[in-house]
């Protein structure tokens, strides 16, 4: 059963790396040319934007260095978040793994095509925008959340 649970974490990963590079893929070469903002509906636009940074724009700017070290802690993570899923017993935190490990992965790889990771869902309300992000951000994000929520609330005889 644990290697079935690992390839269904594995098998997630790879569907949001494969999702998360085609949505980049999509607004960079049809959808922003020329970049511009797209309204959507009244509190989501499609914007473009290059984070060179981390989660919430943290550590912008530019920098020959910030590549490779974002690149290589963010490898460091999945790594370790491999080990952790391999002994895994329960498929939620297997799952969630899977998540976290496929928006890494996809974030790594926008660091090196291009100028920073590719954020482009924009939602606002009131005339505050939220950090724009994409579909790697919110895999984690929500892999995190049930991260969490597993290790606060569920008990672990009863969660497989």
């Amino acid at each position: 059963m644990e290697r079935i649970r690992t390839q269904l974490a594995l098998g997630l990963a790879a569907v949001v790396l494969l999702f998360d590079q085609i949505t980049k893929w999509l607004i960079v070469a049809v959808v922003m040319q020329p970049p511009r903002v797209v309204e959507v509906t009244g509190f989501f636009n499609l914007v473009l934007t290059h984070n060179t940074g981390i989660s919430l724009g943290m550590w912008s700017g530019a920098s020959p260095w910030k590549p490779w070290v974002l690149s290589g802690l963010a490898l460091a993570i999945v790594a370790g978040l491999l080990v952790w899923l391999r002994r895994q017993v329960r498929t939620l935190p297997a799952l969630a793994i899977g998540l976290v490990v496929g928006g890494a992965v996809g974030n790594v790889i926008d660091r090196w095509h291009a100028p920073g990771v590719i954020d482009f869902l924009d939602f606002h309300a009131f005339g505050w925008h939220w950090w724009a992000f994409n579909v790697a951000d919110s895999a984690i994000s929500v892999g995190v959340v049930l991260l969490v929520f597993d290790g606060l609330f569920l008990d672990r005889e009863e969660s497989t």
